[in-house]
């Protein structure tokens, strides 16, 4: 990827609070929103290609700074500060300090960020992603108590685009619902009365029963004897990651399906294929890191919004997802075939009903709100459906919306435009050098169309 150097100029921070009173209130999380897993600040990036005449001027900075304001009036719990109770429960103090928001410039025309991007679109990995993200303001990106749970960084583009660099507390939401809130902000930009998606707290629905009463085996957060460290990317700043986005197209996705047994090639979904392909994949290009006989483990995000019997309503913006484990030996997944391994990812897939989320969250309070099992992980996240890529704030749909990096011991499948303009697959990957050289071939053995 070509390197490009981008100016920023920001100005000094400010916080947006609510733009009506909001109550003054203490309200506690869910069981799947505290847990140690999600602990964290994730941030994401939209870019808008901008263009068109608006009645309230071109800039969006104050346009969305006022939509902001307006969103956090129904959205109040995201204008507070997260505090720690007993046994490390989290509550939101609902206190309408507000979200952190900064304006910026940027030097840069879209099209410049498009020239150098990988294959000519704007994809992760970004390397010049700090740039349009906020900075470090007071500890705000090391930390989630006492701390703004939204941060948003509006960054004006030379050619009249914009990018939006929105970092949020996960414990507050997950992929969907912060996805909700952002579509908010945009109707609200766009001159709607009100969101058309009224948000919906209702986090005891989601809590653990009393007494706790697990009824299944979640193996996502077993407690494995300590073992030799496993092979997983090195830290974030070391120079031998590498990070690269893979274009599954149409007839890549045909050739991993006609490789399927005949009773699979028309009920295994294409997430379900490409999950198993890639989890194989990069096991098989792991070799002798991870020896035949230890255990793999493929971590697919299930999102329990529609499950039945567990009434969670629409407009629902907490964590409502967990991760479903296919566990198996290094050997036998790298013996066996891509349908091998698309059973084990459809058997995870079926385990969640009403009673297992449940089992899962009296599991969570019963170990101490937990870490994942990191130990031979592989995550994989559909995000196809997520809704980031329909967020106009004004602008027209972003040009590209959605995580910033590839997490280091996963991968996300997102639908994109390939270089032709074809509807394809974009699936991001972070791996060590020469693991990914290896994974890279074992791809393109597994998708040749012969």
């Amino acid at each position: 990827m070509a390197e490009i150097t981008i100016v920023v100029q920001r100005r000094d921070p400010e916080l947006i609070r609510p733009a009506a009173p909001t109550p003054r209130e203490t309200k506690r999380l869910s069981d799947f929103d505290d847990h140690d897993s999600i602990r964290s600040l994730v941030s994401y990036l939209f870019f808008y290609r901008g263009g068109g005449a608006r009645p309230d001027g071109d800039d969006p900075a104050p346009v969305i700074r006022r939509a902001l304001g307006e969103a956090l009036v129904p959205y109040y719990p995201l204008a507070g500060r997260l505090r720690e109770v007993e046994e490390r429960k989290l509550v939101v103090d609902c206190t309408g300090e507000g979200a952190l928001f900064v304006e910026a410039r940027a030097g840069v025309r879209l099209v410049e960020l498009e020239a150098v991007a990988s294959g000519g679109m704007l994809w992760p990995p970004f390397p010049w992603k700090h740039e349009l993200l906020l900075p470090d303001v007071g500890g705000s990106s090391s930390g989630i108590l006492n701390c703004p749970l939204l941060l948003i960084q509006v960054t004006r583009l030379l050619c009249g685009g914009l990018a939006l660099g929105l970092r949020f507390n996960h414990t507050l939401c997950d992929a969907t619902g912060i996805s909700q809130f952002m579509s908010a902000v945009g109707e609200l930009a766009r001159g709607l009365p009100a969101p058309t998606v009224a948000p919906v707290w209702c986090r005891h629905l989601l809590e653990a029963r009393s007494p706790p009463a697990p009824a299944f085996p979640h193996h996502e957060y077993d407690a494995l004897p300590l073992a030799p460290a496993p092979p997983a990317p090195p830290a974030a700043g070391d120079s031998e990651v590498r990070r690269r986005t893979f274009t599954f197209s149409g007839a890549d996705i045909a050739a991993l399906k006609r490789g399927l047994p005949p009773r699979l090639r028309g009920e295994a979904t294409t997430f379900e294929v490409l999950a198993a392909a890639i989890w194989l994949a990069r096991t098989a290009a792991l070799g002798g890191a991870v020896p035949d006989g230890d255990d793999v483990r493929l971590a697919v995000i299930a999102n329990f919004r529609g499950v039945p019997g567990l009434g969670i309503p629409a407009g629902y913006y907490g964590n409502a997802c967990l991760a479903v484990m296919a566990v198996t030996t290094a050997g036998a997944l790298r013996a066996g075939s891509v349908g091998d391994a698309v059973d084990l990812v459809r058997e995870a897939k079926a385990l969640v009903t009403a009673e297992y989320v449940r089992s899962a969250a009296d599991t969570l309070v019963l170990r101490g709100r937990p870490h994942i099992t990191l130990h031979n992980l592989f995550v994989v996240n559909d995000l196809r459906y997520m809704g980031y890529h329909s967020v106009d704030l004004g602008w027209g749909k972003p040009v590209y919306g959605g995580p910033v990096e590839t997490p280091l011991i996963g991968s996300f499948v997102a639908g994109a435009k390939n270089g032709q303009g074809e509807d394809a697959l974009m699936v991001a990957l972070a791996l060590p050098h020469m693991v990914m050289d290896r994974f890279t071939a074992q791809v393109k053995m597994l998708v040749k169309n012969d």
